[in-house]
């Protein structure tokens, strides 16, 4: 039996539902966590746990089964020392907060109201002059870094905020989904914000989004950082991985996935006209043309709504949820030169302007043209990890498209 033939549970929020049911390692993560929160709820210094994980490693669903079970406890278990604490969800990614609140639903411990974006946390408990008990944080590499007074933030880092004002903090942590220089975080750059503080961290290494190979998932990972090799001989083993020479091609194959298991979608990187103007924006590549996606006014998540088949989602949409099968364009900031055989960033192409404000903390120009083609490798990253059954790939640039083609000519002889 294929997965096509499988009954396929679609719904961003059965898939980190505190329902879902754990691996072994998870569940004992959830548990040294717990307590974790037990031993340091009464310090008089701030903790902080870290989880570490690439996309897709299971990191929200840990989150969702923690907070539901400290909620439960506050609730109901008055011999606890976590009993009557006030506790926080927050997620910077509108999207991904939508996916929370709807699980807030599902219990009666569970309140809309606790979860949050860190700025309205923040202010909020400035207003009340109040405190939180627990804090958990989902993408913490989403987090500001710098005031951002467009939408309110006057301090200067959101993390930093949110541990003054929370006795323990909970967080997860990926470096390779930074995309905004306003967000720039590293794995030093927390670990030194963190030095102040009792902090524990933990790894997660399984992948549990992809049915793909190890080896294509490595495959993945090299190629954002800039080193384009052979495909491995199992890329397309259990996993429906293609390279297409044409985008209206690879659109008239999602959607035929999309027909056949649904949550099937064309996603790309940066690189096309795109302004935030409430106007259509499109994607041109021959016979391909779409639209970007368009602002989601709704409660549901975008690729759920059955018309976003006709957009083009981005790492704003994307990033955090799950597809069955993705489309991707790699856009025209992604070059081959010939020559080396190596692949280059040109930053002059990449049409997200919100990604590269400046900050004054980072003024070197060679480390922020650095870090530029970093954010714009992991735009690209975030894109790979989506696709559960299926991913396709098409490259604007010729010389990488062709590259990519003779790559994927090769494993399929």
């Amino acid at each position: 039996m294929t997965h096509l033939d499988k009954q396929i549970s679609n719904a961003a929020l059965d898939k980190i539902s505190p329902q879902k049911e754990l691996t072994q390692e998870q569940q004992q993560l959830v548990n040294r966590i717990k307590s974790f929160c037990i031993d340091h709820i009464r310090d008089s210094r701030h903790s902080v746990f870290t989880i570490y994980g690439d996309a897709g490693t299971g990191k929200s669903v840990i989150l969702s089964h923690l907070f539901d079970e400290l909620q439960l406890t506050s609730k109901t278990d008055n011999n606890s020392i976590l009993y009557d604490t006030n506790n926080y969800f927050l997620v910077n990614h509108p999207e991904v907060l939508k996916v929370y609140k709807q699980i807030a639903d599902q219990s009666p411990y569970l309140y809309k109201k606790n979860y949050q974006r860190p700025t309205s946390f923040i202010n909020q408990l400035d207003k009340q002059q109040r405190s939180a008990d627990i804090t958990i944080i989902d993408e913490a590499h989403l987090l500001l870094s710098k005031p951002d007074h467009y939408n309110n933030f006057y301090y200067t880092n959101q993390l930093t905020e949110i541990i003054k004002r929370s006795k323990v903090v909970i967080l997860v942590f990926d470096e390779h989904q930074v995309l905004r220089m306003k967000g720039f975080w590293t794995k030093a750059r927390l670990n030194q914000l963190l030095q102040s503080y009792h902090h524990e961290s933990y790894q997660l290494r399984h992948q549990f989004r992809m049915t793909a190979s190890d080896e294509l998932i490595q495959w993945f990972n090299d190629f954002t950082a800039g080193n384009l090799h052979s495909l491995p001989a199992n890329a397309c083993h259990n996993y429906d991985f293609r390279i297409f020479s044409d985008a209206e091609q690879m659109r008239k194959t999602i959607v035929k996935r999309n027909q056949e298991v649904q949550l099937s979608r064309m996603v790309s990187t940066s690189g096309y006209p795109s302004t935030l103007d409430g106007g259509l924006h499109y994607i041109n590549e021959g016979q391909f043309k779409m639209p970007w996606d368009q602002y989601n006014y709704t409660a549901t998540p975008w690729a759920e709504i059955p018309n976003t088949i006709n957009e083009v989602g981005s790492i704003y949409t994307c990033q955090g949820f799950d597809l069955n099968y993705a489309g991707i364009i790699i856009g025209p900031p992604f070059i081959l030169n010939p020559a080396t055989n190596q692949l280059q960033i040109n930053l002059d192409k990449y049409t997200d302007v919100e990604a590269f404000k400046r900050r004054k903390d980072i003024t070197d120009p060679q480390e922020i043209t650095t870090i530029e083609k970093t954010m714009v490798m992991n735009s690209l990253n975030v894109l790979f990890k989506r696709g559960i059954f299926g991913t396709y790939l098409y490259a604007h640039d010729n010389n990488l498209r062709g590259r990519l083609i003779e790559l994927f000519a090769q494993i399929k002889k």
